[in-house]
């Protein structure tokens, strides 16, 4: 299921905000102020994998001690829509109630990721056995962007018209190690993907309590000034980056 948004800097007044509960739909938006305005467009696409949409999307903007965030996500949900539901509508609340979240961003987002998904497992009667990649992203006032992800959903910025990957993508084999010592192991059967203890296809994850002795909701934190050489930023699922053509 596809699910993606761009965002980039203007230097345009203020659009709309967009909805983040339209499904299989776009839309687009712009930050109403800041020193750098930023807009974002998203769309999503619903697949063809026989279930309802799994995928969900953030993309807002909030005034918090005089500055202006820009909030964008993408939760790719599996086993169920309860997950990413439960994170489009409380992981960036989550971390912006962090005591040191203007401190020390990188150390609330971690610990904001740590504890939400402590409360997915232990509300799972009510959450239900699923869980969900994410990979999120924070921009302050237009000029600090701050990219955190678990799972296979992909941040990549285009700097001087070159992409770049500024993720990373948390695939059994690549952590096959710390899963097999944890007692986990990572199979690879003909013509399927590696998928931990022979269910899922990435490494780290929210939820998922019956693997959760062996997925890590440790996310990887990214800190990228924005300046005149970044034009845009794309966040998407693996619905849209693992394809071929």
């Amino acid at each position: 299921m596809p699910c993606e948004f761009v965002f980039g800097l203007q230097n345009v007044a203020c659009l709309k905000s967009s909805s983040s509960s339209d499904k299989g739909k776009g839309g687009k938006g712009k930050s109403k102020s800041s020193s750098n305005k930023v807009s974002h467009g998203f769309h999503l696409v619903e697949g063809q994998s026989g279930h309802k949409m799994e995928d969900y999307h953030v993309a807002e903007y909030r005034k918090r001690k005089n500055h202006t965030l820009g909030l964008f996500a993408i939760f790719d949900g599996h086993l169920g829509d309860r997950v990413p539901t439960y994170l489009k509508d409380n992981l960036f609340n989550n971390i912006l109630e962090e005591p040191n979240f203007w401190k020390d961003p990188e150390a609330a987002i971690r610990s904001a990721y740590s504890s939400t998904d402590k409360f997915i497992l232990d509300n799972s009667m009510q959450l239900g056995p699923g869980g969900s990649t994410a990979v999120t992203a924070i921009v302050v006032d237009g000029k600090d962007l701050w990219v955190a992800n678990i799972g296979d959903s992909r941040a990549v910025v285009c700097e001087r018209g070159s992409a770049n990957q500024i993720t990373v993508d948390h695939e059994p084999h690549a952590e096959r190690r710390r899963i097999e010592k944890q007692g986990g192991f990572v199979t690879t059967l003909p013509g399927d993907v590696p998928r931990v203890n022979g269910q899922l296809a990435v490494a780290r994850a929210f939820g998922d309590q019956s693997l959760k002795a062996h997925l890590s909701s440790e996310p990887d934190v990214r800190h990228v000034p924005i300046d005149s050489t970044i034009d845009f930023v794309i966040l998407a699922s693996d619905g849209l980056w693992k394809v071929s053509c």
